[in-house]
């Protein structure tokens, strides 16, 4: 089995091609440079010479506050580049696993959006995730879709590099505290894509860490484990406007892992220690 990996050097993607590499896997790690997701006839060529046998699509417009300004470009990269890379994927008989976000909500409410609960975007970003999902589920039946959430990684820049930053330079940080879910670490995510990708159990999945919080509690946490003094005050999101609307309600229902009989992935306070561990051994803090 051959695996491509689009965005290969972003975040979760070199974190997958890392876990393929563990299993013995074959990985064919594409990005940016290899082929323009935007133009069909690129991606044609390298799906037809690299012939994978199941394709994880992590490449992705995801700047979520830049995509209010430039709308066209974020849909052109998430919704036409992955309705390309179907197409493509199609003709070489590969199955394809896309990553989602629970942005395809709306974010209202409180309790754990179910993989079939109805989808209504209420930024750029989210719309243009729905319409990836949709190019995916009305063309194939060999695939996957999977919606994660607040991910942090070795590889780019997230929260809790931003929060560690901020509490090196600041005695106090204002963080907002209406805006629930869930931190996932990239590795622990990795090891849930490559699971799921040597089966046949096709559909719709939420995949992230066990344990819900705010943002606020999250940076709290950061500090506690990472030893630096920073005091956090917690703040609606009304006090800190964006200009992409974030959902209030981003928790997902992991209930589709339990019945098709994979691991939950760990709590995210134990992927933040291991991240922090992680950033330790890079030097990093």
């Amino acid at each position: 089995m051959k695996v491509m990996v689009t965005g290969a050097r972003g975040q979760l993607g070199q974190e997958v091609v890392r876990r393929l590499k563990l299993l013995g896997i074959p990985s064919l790690p594409v990005d940016v440079e290899d082929f323009d997701l935007t133009n069909p006839d690129q991606v044609n060529e390298a799906v037809l010479r690299l012939k994978p046998d199941a394709i994880i699509h992590c490449a992705a417009y995801t700047a979520v506050d830049r995509a209010e300004t430039e709308p066209a470009r974020c849909c052109l990269i998430n919704a036409t580049g992955t309705h390309n890379l179907v197409r493509a994927a199609l003709k070489v008989d590969a199955k394809l696993c896309l990553i989602s976000t629970d942005y395809v909500f709306d974010g209202q409410g409180e309790q754990p959006w179910e993989t079939d609960a109805k989808r209504n975007p209420r930024s750029v970003y989210g719309q243009s995730k729905l319409q990836a999902e949709q190019a995916v589920s009305t063309q194939m039946t060999r695939y996957f879709i999977v919606r994660i959430e607040w991910l942090f990684g070795i590889g780019g820049p997230n929260f809790v590099r931003t929060m560690l930053r901020l509490g090196r330079e600041r005695e106090e940080v204002r963080v907002v505290n209406d805006q629930i879910g869930s931190p996932t670490y990239a590795p622990d995510l990795a090891v849930f894509l490559c699971d799921l990708i040597r089966t046949d159990k096709y559909g719709i999945y939420h995949a992230s860490s066990e344990g819900e919080c705010a943002w606020s509690d999250f940076a709290k946490e950061i500090f506690e484990q990472s030893g630096v003094r920073c005091r956090v005050i917690p703040v609606p999101s009304e006090e800190y406007p964006t200009l992409a609307k974030r959902p209030l309600n981003s928790r997902l229902s992991k209930a589709c892992l339990d019945r098709e009989g994979f691991a939950r992935l760990p709590t995210w306070q134990d992927a933040l220690s291991r991240y922090l561990d992680e950033l330790r051994a890079a030097g990093e803090l």
